[in-house]
């Protein structure tokens, strides 16, 4: 019986590094590029262009990005990404200007569009015209291309436009209902796009009972709060820790479910994640700073360190099956 595998990558902004070091341990260990050993790849945010990079096509038809490349992406573009001219921003506009995120996304994608990922991927965001999640699918991009194919550099725009930091994305659709859709950042609904990306694995291959699931996670700002602490917190001591709690409550939902619905069988696994709660204080999804950039690749390494066994199983399992 043929299993499909599935990848999902969580959001995280500059902590995106995290999964692609630990992708980057994948393929040295199997030997083959991230495209070639997933049949599905989901991605939320930072995720989602992790995705959209690792299934670009070169030239020759084969990827274009090794995931220890996309490393550099975090290392050498974090900066520009997160870039504001302004020396104090203002509370009353996004924090970053759209132009370096725009910048980088059209160096890195060029032209090249959804249809031409290598495997099928599925990148969240969100339509606030129509209130309701837009995925982006390559097989929609390929069956209906007026309606679902566009620039990767848009698609990853859209599922990166967190709120606040970047400004929307206005997308033109050949759609008389809805012309346009303005997209934010899919991590407000699935920060962990894990429970996404089986659900699509499902519907595309129907007839397959077998699944195997990897999610990787780009850190936990785990808050320990106490009741003395917060018992007399407003609205405005709240709203900081309230959304961490939000995002990464979220994301360990999915976890459990996934847990359920992927059990372990006849001593093998068929879920896999890789994920820590060790985060430092105040790691923002912005912060760009080389002493960030290596506190993070360090983050990374002791998952590995942590997690190795899963990650021996894990290669062996992707290229066996």
């Amino acid at each position: 019986m043929c299993t499909i595998k599935i990848l999902s990558i969580d959001g995280g902004g500059i902590r995106g590094i995290i999964p692609a070091i630990i992708l980057s341990v994948i393929e040295e260990k199997t030997g083959k590029p991230i495209a070639e050993l997933f049949d599905v790849i989901a991605g939320t945010s930072t995720g989602g262009l992790l995705a959209l990079a690792l299934t670009k096509p070169s030239p020759d038809g084969r990827p274009q990005y090794s995931a220890k490349k996309l490393i550099e992406l975090y290392e050498q573009e974090g900066a520009n990404i997160f870039f504001n001219p302004e020396e104090t921003p203002s509370p009353s506009k996004t924090k970053y200007s759209s132009t370096g995120i725009e910048e980088v996304l059209g160096r890195y994608f060029e032209k090249t569009r959804l249809s031409e990922a290598l495997k099928e991927v599925l990148i969240t965001s969100y339509d606030v015209t129509k209130a309701s999640p837009y995925f982006f699918k390559r097989h929609q991009a390929h069956a209906k291309p007026n309606l679902h194919d566009f620039p990767m550099a848009k698609v990853a725009r859209a599922t990166s436009a967190v709120p606040g930091y970047f400004e929307p994305l206005k997308l033109e659709v050949n759609d008389a209902a809805f012309p346009n859709r303005v997209l934010i950042d899919g991590g407000v609904f699935a920060s962990n796009p894990g429970m996404c990306a089986y659900s699509e694995a499902k519907n595309l291959y129907a007839d397959t009972t077998d699944f195997l699931l990897v999610s990787i996670g780009t850190g936990e700002l785990t808050h320990k709060l106490c009741y003395e602490q917060i018992k007399d917190w407003g609205m405005v001591q709240w709203s900081q820790p309230l959304l961490d709690v939000i995002f990464d409550g979220v994301a360990d939902t999915v976890d459990y479910q996934l847990k359920e619905l992927l059990p372990s069988k006849f001593c093998r696994k068929y879920y896999y994640r890789f994920q820590t709660d060790k985060l430092e204080p105040g790691s923002g999804i912005d912060d760009a700073s080389y002493c960030n950039i290596q506190s993070l690749k360090i983050l990374a390494q002791t998952i590995i360190e942590t997690q190795d066994k899963d990650l021996e199983e894990l290669c062996q399992q992707l290229v066996s099956f």
